[in-house]
């Protein structure tokens, strides 16, 4: 009910004969999914709605993780970025050269440009790899890969098809990283993957991270660090990578030491958008400052973003841009309608992990609170349990699909609160 008055509080702030626009720079999850929801509740005669991106390629992110294991096929997750969105939806292809902020308008490469009245920041992360010495020359898509994007992913597939066993290496090179556990999902399943090819006994499996222990947080982290060395793979901690020597196929690093490896799988420092560091608005990688509960930009009061492209202590993981669109949606129709945004993104992040064997654990966190035990959505009931493995988890992870492309992007309501809950966990 509040929502809905709020909607109609917003609508009559603008007049039929003063078009204004809103436009959304990123057609990923985030971008997406505030663009359907926006042209919903803005009248077609008073505000139009403008994404624009590069291309017509939207890729299912979370199922890049499966590609190398032959579990999803390509057109699984790619799918036309207009097809996904709202017909009233305008998508603007092509490259963004800057943002003008004191201008309120978007430059694009050749010289057009895009006035705005609301901007909305989704450009989400870029990898990197060529920032890490020696990654991208010898041996690259070779015996060294990436699965952060669809031609790494596919790569890495026909690699561990041929495998017949050595020393794997899974390299981190640095925080921030787009989904934080997904290094860890590729480890579980390679070690049921090569237990189920028969070959477990020839293979060695390792992790170098920049991090002291498995993960960001330190109770997941004891408990994914004990299923690791459970599962008989190595964690070489604090390994802040230096270069990859491909010829010898030696992982390096900045204090000197090294480990060897047949087949690496980095995953390659994280950058933003190159248009927001064009701007002057970024920080030194890119992100976008923005509140860090409103989601709105300090500096101008019309731009706000979501996603991997903001620099909050936040996951970049698209279980967290839904719930800071569910914020978002609200705080721009509050700015439109010249009302005081809602301080209430809490950092909340939820995030399925696979462990092969047909399990998956489930963490539940946000910034003030680590992943707790408990069940998960229902108090006492589930059906996923958090901080455990379980079969039920692992269905819902791959159910997570299916609800990506017919409910989440079209910016449909999940019975999920943006906010953490502590009902049905424990300490």
């Amino acid at each position: 009910m509040a929502r809905q008055l709020l909607k109609v509080r917003a609508l009559t702030f603008t007049k039929a004969s003063d078009m204004k626009r809103i436009v959304i720079l990123g057609a990923g999850t985030g971008g997406t999914m505030m663009a359907n929801k926006l042209v919903r509740a803005l009248p077609e005669d008073g505000w139009r709605t403008t994404v624009v991106d590069r291309d017509d390629v939207h890729i299912y992110q979370p199922g890049l993780l499966f590609l190398p294991f032959g579990q999803y096929r390509e057109e699984d997750i790619v799918k036309r970025r207009k097809n996904l969105l709202d017909p009233r939806v305008e998508l603007r292809l092509g490259e963004i050269d800057r943002i003008a902020p004191d201008e309120n308008r978007v430059v694009m490469q050749g010289g057009d440009s895009l006035p705005y009245d609301v901007l909305i920041v989704a450009t989400g992360s870029r990898i990197l790899p060529e920032q890490t010495q020696g990654l991208t020359g010898v041996g690259w898509k070779e015996t060294a890969f990436d699965f952060y994007t669809l031609e790494g992913a596919l790569a890495l597939r026909s690699a561990l098809e041929g495998f017949k066993g050595g020393r794997v290496v899974l390299n981190v090179a640095e925080m921030p990283i787009k989904c934080p556990v997904a290094p860890l999902e590729f480890l579980f399943l390679a070690e049921a993957y090569f237990t189920q090819r028969g070959i477990r006994d020839k293979v060695e499996i390792a992790y170098a991270t920049p991090l002291e222990g498995a993960f960001t947080k330190p109770r997941a982290s004891a408990a994914f660090g004990d299923m690791l060395t459970r599962r008989g793979i190595d964690v070489l901690g604090d390994f802040a990578v230096s270069e990859v020597d491909g010829e010898k196929r030696v992982l390096r690093s900045y204090e000197g030491r090294e480990t060897n490896y047949d087949l690496l799988v980095s995953i390659p420092v994280h950058g933003g958008a190159e248009a927001i560091s064009r701007s002057g608005m970024g920080d030194a990688g890119g992100w976008l400052p923005v509140g860090k509960h409103t989601l709105q930009s300090p500096t101008f009061a019309n731009v706000f973003a979501l996603g991997d492209a903001t620099s909050l202590p936040s996951s970049k993981a698209g279980a967290v841009a839904h719930f800071q669109s569910e914020v978002l949606f609200e705080n721009v129709l509050r700015f439109i309608a010249d009302r005081e945004l809602a301080a209430t993104f809490d950092g909340h992040a939820n995030c399925f992990i696979e462990t092969g064997y047909g399990k998956a654990m489930l963490i539940d966190f946000n910034y003030e609170t680590e992943p707790l035990p408990g069940r998960f959505p229902l108090p006492g009931v589930g059906p996923f349990t958090l901080l455990e493995e379980s079969a039920i988890n692992h269905w819902g992870k791959l159910a997570f699909k299916w609800v990506y492309w017919n409910v989440l992007l079209e910016g449909k309501e999940l019975p999920l609160d943006h906010r953490m809950l502590l009902a049905g966990k424990w300490s």
